[in-house]
């Protein structure tokens, strides 16, 4: 190589690397490393070469000479000076979250036995991981090494390269750059943001696991009683000699996994369901979402398999097609968040493709994140719920993220978000909408059963209002107060208030809630029970009803 000779990068890790030499380029390539300077000597030599024929000046021809001369004779000398630089490249670390920053550490050194000259150094970078970094390095000592280190950082999830690094020689006169390539590249991944969440309890996350358990056979886990035959292949360790004296041919145990809580997290990727782009459009919010969950029940020891609207579900290590919690969580989470750093909008039309994947089994806990959803999209994907054991669906509201509207006039104009969530709701789904302002940790604690916005006690009076919540008691004090009870509606009772929780030993019983207040324009209707305190001592006069119904009571009936 004219100037140089490269090394190829090492490892992610680091070290040195095995250097080799680059094709050469030539005296062709030389020349055309002329810089402006050079290029203006050499045509103010071959002016005065031309003025010195046509005028007569044999003195002008000597300066033309040596004008055109001087580029000319740094290039040959650039051209054949060679020197032998092996380069490294590190990350750390080489997979980031979004938003936050990495360091690349470059390693030069000088495997020729003669010192080099200045070297400037480049390193190629995507534009959205900022400026390319630029290093000046004085001269290098033969068997020398220099290390350097920038950071780069990106808002934006993705795979991006890192290199090659370039190295650049120049003469002393600056008349003549060549610049030359190391030859391999560094690969930095970009994930999305993963939000701790609260521990919520659903359905297959309980003692059990209710329907999110299943059983499936692999090479290791829990003994089976019941033998099977023996087949080529299986270890002989596994050999059950007792079943094979009775049976009179070899037997072996068969094994099976221990119950493991399942999930599968769809993720609607479709660009007619998304508006906008960037790191703050509703999509990234839902493959941020689904990064987030798939790494909460991974910690907790589910089986999370990934579906897109594709219908492309992302290889497990499971046997099942998910990725396996516990002991290998870790490796898990790298596959899931690699696999999500690149996920991209799709050009399906609807979620038939997600849906048939469903169909074919139970997928215990189901988690969607949905974009808009026309009439036909949201009756299917009421129909998914139908074969998992809880449901949770985030849907987006693009309208709140604004952008335009979605997709093409091709595509049926979206459901608005209250008849989305109607009919999600009627399906069985856990329907929770998303604005910008909401985050996820927030909505997550809203997914517990007991705490999802619309729903009721099953003993909740028709027409009641919300149930108040009593606190809980202290150990030696009063116990805790009970809730108000809800407003009724125009012609129905107010709702009642939760009962109070018991005080502990010798402690007093708390107040009543005050009862519900009756409804407008509807004389008579009585207001909401006050909830009974906890047992003790004899309780306090209850705290007066609201209007048009009878006081409330602690610990015994309202006064009539």
């Amino acid at each position: 190589m004219p100037g140089a000779s490269g090394g190829t990068e090492g490892p992610p890790g680091g070290g040195s690397a095995t250097p080799r030499l680059p094709a050469d380029g030539g005296l062709r390539a030389a020349l055309a490393g002329l810089t402006t300077r050079g290029r203006s000597f050499l045509a103010a030599g071959v002016a005065a070469a031309v003025c010195s024929y046509v005028l007569g000046q044999a003195d002008l021809l000597r300066v033309g000479l040596l004008l055109a001369s001087l580029p000319l004779v740094c290039v040959a000398v650039l051209h054949r000076t060679r020197y032998r630089v092996a380069g490294s490249r590190s990350l750390s670390p080489a997979r980031i979250s979004a938003g936050a920053e990495t360091r690349v550490r470059l390693r030069v050194e000088n495997v020729s036995r003669l010192p080099t000259g200045v070297l400037m150094l480049q390193d190629r970078v995507p534009y959205v991981l900022g400026p390319r970094p630029r290093f000046v390095l004085d001269r290098v000592e033969a068997g020398g090494r220099r290390e350097l280190s920038y950071r780069v950082r990106s808002d934006l999830r993705g795979r991006y390269p890192l290199g090659p690094l370039q190295l650049r020689l120049s003469d002393p006169f600056g008349m003549c750059e060549l610049t030359r390539s190391f030859s391999a590249e560094d690969t930095l991944t970009v994930v999305p943001r993963v939000e701790p969440l609260p521990p919520v309890r659903l359905a297959g996350e309980a003692a059990g696991y209710g329907d999110g358990r299943h059983r499936a056979l692999a090479l290791a886990g829990d003994d089976d009683v019941i033998p099977r035959g023996y087949r080529h292949g299986d270890d002989l360790r596994r050999v059950h000699w007792r079943s094979t004296a009775r049976y009179g041919e070899l037997m072996v145990r068969r094994e099976e996994q221990p119950q493991q809580a399942r999930c599968t997290i769809v993720l609607d990727t479709r660009d007619a369901a998304h508006r906008g782009a960037g790191p703050d459009s509703p999509f990234e919010w839902a493959v941020a979402g689904a990064a987030s969950v798939a790494m909460h029940l991974l910690e907790r020891g589910f089986s999370v398999r990934l579906l897109t609207d594709t219908g492309s579900s992302v290889p497990g290590t499971d046997g099942a097609g998910g990725f396996s919690g516990g002991a290998a969580s870790a490796d898990a989470a790298g596959l899931l968040l690699d696999t999500l750093a690149v996920v991209e909008h799709s050009e399906e039309p609807g979620l038939s493709r997600a849906y048939d994947v469903l169909r074919g089994g139970n997928e215990g806990l189901l988690i969607a994140f949905l974009g808009d959803l026309d009439e036909e999209q949201a009756a299917l994907v009421g129909r998914m719920r139908r074969r998992s054991g809880s449901a949770v669906a985030f849907v987006l509201d693009g309208d709140a993220w604004g952008g335009g509207p979605a997709g093409s006039e091709a595509v049926p104009a979206p459901l608005p978000m209250a008849d989305r969530l109607r009919l999600l709701g009627e399906a069985g789904w856990t329907a929770l909408p998303v604005t910008p302002r909401d985050t996820l940790p927030a909505l997550w604690r809203l997914a517990d059963p007991a705490r999802a916005p619309g729903r009721t006690p099953r003993d909740a009076p028709a027409g009641g209002g919300a149930y108040g919540h009593g606190g809980p008691g202290d150990p030696y004090g009063a116990g805790g107060v009970g809730g108000p009870g809800g407003s009724g509606d125009l012609r129905g009772p107010g709702g009642f208030g939760e009962p109070g929780r018991p005080g502990g030993s010798g402690g007093l019983s708390g107040p009543g809630s005050p009862g519900g207040l009756g409804s407008p324009g509807s004389p008579g209707s009585p207001g909401g029970l006050g909830s009974p305190g906890g047992p003790g001592v004899p309780p306090r006069p209850g705290r007066p009803a609201g209007s048009g119904g009878p006081p409330g009571a602690v610990g015994w009936k309202g006064v009539r």
